[in-house]
């Protein structure tokens, strides 16, 4: 049996997805409890446990702090389904509630794990203090996306909405770093059901959120 999560952890979630109400939840709350919260919080744990050990920002952290809640927030959603299909936690200093910081999150899906890094909601203020950062370290930025560990783990891209204008002042730098249009700057990475019941998944995600590491700090800086 798997120390995290087993098979039956994405069972769960494939039949919760044509089920998706409070009364089958009501019914099944203890096998949500017993395959998909418990094992859940021990993973999350573990892997805040881990990544302590290479960003002392991240000592104290419960996984409280940091796993986000099944239910959707269907309040402005034309989707009323109560849950989510998976569970997914912000790893950061200050946990899911810091939005801004470039932390680590990750969201386990019945198909696998998805893995997301960057900035995906920084303040008016900060995104200019990033781009202004960006713009006065353009070498340093390029070198960083083409490390090798952070090429091979995310493809080396930086993704995110663009907007069409920017302030004078950068219009130099962009034309020689595009990326400078981004309202966000994150990066991806998808891993496939097979490791979802891995016994080392801490040492997996542990992997990749080192791997994101330089470029992470660098974003940090420039917020």
């Amino acid at each position: 049996m798997s120390t995290y999560l087993s098979d039956n952890y994405a069972k769960f979630f494939m039949d919760l997805a044509p089920n998706n109400n409070s009364e089958w939840f009501n019914i099944n709350r203890k096998r949500y409890e017993n395959d998909v919260k418990i094992p859940f919080q021990k993973l999350v744990g573990d892997l805040v446990q881990k990544l302590a050990e290479v960003d002392n920002n991240l000592t104290g952290l419960k996984p409280s702090d940091c796993i986000f809640r099944i239910n959707r927030d269907i309040r402005f959603s034309k989707d009323k389904t109560p849950y989510k299909l998976q569970m997914s936690a912000a790893i950061a200093p200050g946990g899911r509630k810091n939005m801004s910081y470039p932390g680590f999150y990750f969201e386990a899906t019945p198909e696998g794990i998805n893995i997301y890094g960057g900035v995906y909601m920084a303040e008016k203020q900060q995104l200019e203090n990033l781009r202004n950062h960006i713009a006065a370290n353009l070498k340093k930025f390029e070198t960083l996306l083409n490390e090798t560990a952070f090429k091979s783990h995310y493809n080396g891209e930086i993704l995110g909405e663009k907007q069409s204008r920017l302030a004078p002042e950068l219009k130099e730098a962009a034309a020689k770093q595009p990326l400078l249009f981004n309202k966000q700057f994150y990066f991806k990475a998808s891993l496939d059901e097979s490791v979802l019941t891995k016994d080392n998944l801490p040492e997996i995600l542990c992997e990749y959120f080192v791997a994101a590491r330089p470029v992470s700090r660098f974003l940090a800086d420039g917020l």
